[in-house]
């Protein structure tokens, strides 16, 4: 697996975890970080990690207005949590990350989809997520 591939897993489940736990990322991340520090059995947090995580903080708000906003006929809160926190991770890589085709972006969140979702959950995220390529210099622009 490749270390961004990794990178985005890893973020994914950071941003999982806090939303199960009720727990800001920055939270679960420091705790991710102190684990891995602790115990070489840990999986070690990446700089790649770290810069998904504490960018999408930086953009939870307007992320999930964007969601809300663009995912017809769903609430953000009942939507799954796997779904959201792949889409919020997406969205932020997706639109505020320059280095990574837009492509590639959303290709990965739809395999984090179909590892970790439903069976409809990938084309669910590859339709949002492909929506938000098709709007995004409008949405960095609105931030």
């Amino acid at each position: 697996m490749a270390a961004r591939n990794k990178a985005r897993k890893r973020a994914f489940q950071i941003l999982f975890e806090a939303d199960q736990r009720g727990e800001s990322v920055q939270t679960v991340l420091a705790d991710w970080v102190r684990h891995s520090r602790a115990d070489n059995r840990q999986p070690p947090v990446t700089e790649y990690t770290m810069e998904l995580v504490e960018g999408y903080a930086q953009y939870a708000d307007r992320i999930d207005d964007l969601i809300v906003t663009y995912a017809v006929d769903w609430e953000i809160d009942r939507m799954p949590v796997v779904d959201r926190n792949i889409l919020r991770l997406g969205a932020y890589e997706l639109i505020w990350v320059d280095g990574t085709p837009d492509a590639v972006v959303i290709d990965e969140a739809v395999q984090l989809a179909k590892e970790f979702s439903t069976d409809d959950s990938p084309s669910f995220v590859n339709g949002l997520l492909a929506r938000f390529k098709d709007l995004k210099p409008n949405l960095r622009r609105e931030q």
